[in-house]
C-alpha cells in the first residue's frame, strides 16, 4: 500500500474533543494555536445546528479558545450548502434555531409554511407538537425531507434530551418518508467543509471522540482519522465495529506535535 501524504489540514470535533460541559480539554488551546500559527487550514466542527458560527466564535472564546468565525463549520451551514447545490433560491418550512434559519436566509431560501420545497428539520430546545404535525402535513403534501443531522440524543445538564434523529424518526413513522441527513456521518459534511477551506482529503484529517460519526464520516471522506478518548468512545468499544481509526489517542492534547 502507498504511503499516506503529509497532513496538510485539520478538521476536528468540538465536543468531546475540545471541550467538555463548556470546559475546555487540556490541550485544546495549545492545539487551536498551533494550527492558526503554522498557517494550515483547520475546520472545527459540530452537529449541532441550534447555533450560528458567530455565536460559537463566541462561546470558545470565553473558553480560551479562539477559533475564527471563518473556521467554524456547523451541520445547519452544511445543509444550507447542500441545499443551495440542490436548489438555489428554494423555500423551506424549518423547524430549529438561529444557527439553522440564518444559514438558509444566507443563501437566499424564503422560509415559509405554505408550500415549501423543503421540510428543514434541525436542532432545538423546544420542539413543538404543532411544529411536528405540520411538518407531517406539508411532507406528506409532497415537500421533500431534510435533516441536519442524526443524533438521537442531546447533552443537558438534567440528562439526554430528545435530539433532532429522534424528531425526524417520529415524523417518519407519521409520513413513510426518511429524511436525508446532512451532518455527520455523512461525508458530505466533510466534503463540503473541506471544498470551504481548500483543502483535499488525500491531506486532510479528522480529529473526533465518536466511532460511529466522527470516525466513519472521515474514513468515508477519505481522510486520515484520529480518535481521542476524552468523549464518547471508550477503548473496549472500538473493537466493535468492523472499521478501525488511523490512530487512536489520549487527547487532543497528543496531536499538538503532529502539526
Amino acid at each position: 500500500m502507498a504511503e499516506r501524504k503529509p497532513i496538510e489540514s485539520w478538521l476536528t470535533d468540538m465536543d468531546g474533543v475540545l471541550i467538555h460541559e463548556g470546559v475546555p480539554i487540556p490541550g485544546a488551546d495549545a492545539f487551536i494555536r498551533r494550527l492558526r500559527e503554522s498557517g494550515r487550514p483547520f475546520l472545527v466542527l459540530t452537529n449541532n445546528s441550534i447555533y450560528t458560527a458567530r455565536d460559537l466564535h463566541a462561546r470558545l472564546r470565553r473558553m480560551g479558545l479562539d477559533v475564527p468565525v471563518e473556521n467554524i463549520w456547523t451541520s445547519a451551514l452544511a445543509t444550507a450548502q447542500f441545499l443551495d447545490d440542490q436548489r438555489p433560491d428554494g423555500t423551506a418550512y424549518v423547524i430549529g434555531e438561529a444557527g439553522l434559519t440564518t444559514a438558509l436566509h444566507d443563501i437566499g431560501y424564503v422560509l415559509t409554511d405554505h408550500d415549501p420545497d423543503y421540510v428543514v428539520l434541525g436542532e432545538t430546545r423546544t420542539y413543538s407538537f404543532e411544529a411536528m404535525t405540520k411538518a407531517v402535513r406539508l411532507i406528506k403534501g409532497g415537500a421533500r425531507f431534510i435533516a441536519t443531522n442524526p443524533d438521537e440524543t442531546g447533552p443537558s445538564a438534567e440528562g439526554p434530551l430528545p435530539a433532532t434523529g429522534a424528531v425526524a424518526a417520529l415524523i417518519t413513522k407519521a409520513t413513510g418518508k426518511q429524511p436525508y441527513f446532512a451532518g455527520k456521518p455523512n461525508p458530505l459534511m466533510m466534503r463540503t467543509g473541506l471544498n470551504a477551506i481548500g483543502a483535499h482529503s488525500e491531506t486532510s484529517a479528522m480529529i473526533g471522540d465518536r466511532m460511529d460519526t466522527d470516525v466513519l464520516a472521515g474514513l468515508e471522506a477519505g481522510m486520515q482519522t484520529f480518535l481521542v478518548l476524552t468523549g464518547l468512545t471508550t477503548p473496549a468499544e472500538i473493537e466493535n465495529y468492523p472499521y478501525r481509526p488511523s490512530k487512536v489517542v489520549d487527547s487532543i492534547a497528543d496531536l499538538v506535535e503532529r502539526i
